[in-house]
Order: C-alpha cells, then sequence, then structure tokens
C-alpha cells in the first residue's frame, strides 16, 4: 500500500514537473511572439514620422508642417485652413463647418485684455470641448504635435509656440 502511494506520488510529482515545463514553454513562446510582434511594428513604422506629409499640389499654400517647431509655421500648416492666414476666421475651410470659425485675434479682448493661455492649450490638446459647437470641430492637435521623432517629443514645445503666436497677433 506504501508503495502504490508513493507511486502516486511520485506520478502526481510527474505530472505537476511537466505542468510547470509547459507553462514556462508557453510564456517562453509567448514573450518571443510578443517581442517580434512588437520588432515588426516597430520596423514597419519605423520610417513614418521621420517623413513630412505634403498636402495635394492644389493646397501648396496649405502644405502641412508637422514636423516645425515655429508657431507661425504650426499656424499656417494647422490652424489658417480654418482660422485663415489673418487668424480671423475667414480660412478656405471655414464656410464647410455648421460653427463660426472664431477670430483668434480678438482672445485677449474678450478675456479683459489677457491672452487665455491656458483655455487655448486646453483647446488645441483636446482637453476642453467648446460646447457651442454642439461637436468638436476644432480637430485635436495634441496627438499630432506629441508624434515622436529622433527619439524626442517635441509636442510641449510646439504647443508653446503656437501660443506665443497667438498670443502675439492679439489685438490691442
Amino acid at each position: 500500500m506504501r508503495q502504490a502511494r508513493n507511486a502516486r506520488a511520485a506520478s502526481r510529482l510527474a505530472e505537476e514537473r511537466e505542468n510547470m515545463k509547459m507553462a514556462l514553454r508557453v510564456k517562453v513562446l509567448t514573450g518571443l511572439l510578443l517581442s517580434l510582434g512588437l520588432t515588426l511594428v516597430a520596423f514597419a513604422f519605423s520610417g513614418v514620422s521621420a517623413r513630412p506629409q505634403k498636402a495635394p499640389a492644389e493646397n501648396a499654400g496649405w502644405e502641412r508642417l508637422i514636423y516645425s517647431l515655429k508657431g507661425p509655421d504650426l499656424f499656417r500648416a494647422h490652424c489658417a485652413p480654418c482660422h485663415g492666414a489673418d487668424a480671423k476666421g475667414g480660412g478656405p475651410v471655414a464656410p464647410a463647418l455648421r460653427a463660426k470659425v472664431p477670430d483668434l485675434t480678438v482672445l485677449a479682448k474678450g478675456n479683459r485684455g489677457k491672452f487665455p493661455a491656458v483655455r487655448v492649450r486646453r483647446l488645441i490638446l483636446g482637453d476642453d470641448v467648446s460646447l457651442s459647437h454642439g461637436s468638436r470641430d476644432m480637430p485635436i492637435w495634441g496627438p499630432i504635435f506629441h508624434q515622436v521623432e529622433e527619439d524626442r517629443d517635441y509636442g510641449n514645445v510646439r504647443v508653446e509656440n503656437l501660443l506665443k503666436y497667438l498670443e502675439s497677433i492679439q489685438q490691442r
């Protein structure tokens, strides 16, 4: 009887060892597959962020300057199509929108002479939504501005430079 118990215990121990080996193999294989998958994804997208996007030839004046860090360039590329080159709301896309495009040169005027940098930043990044629109007509630029290039995220630099530019064009 003792031998039978020992045999069953040995059998269970051997089975547990086999199960542990199998679980370890599954973990290793899963890790390898995940690593391979991430490597393939990284390889597939490695050149995407390094290539600037081009607008169609007929819109050459509104060429996207996604990788620029300069406030005026960012405005021309991302804001002027709706807000206009003069930032007064008369861009070429404005007539197609449901809501009236605001004049960005009077933001300080409507805020007791102080440029509302925090509110504008929140709108650009998508943290705030203008309820008067009914839906989000203005694109959220935060994810675009935060594209990683050369192992750096210049998103905050872009937003700050755009805010400085917008502040510089306020009517006095």
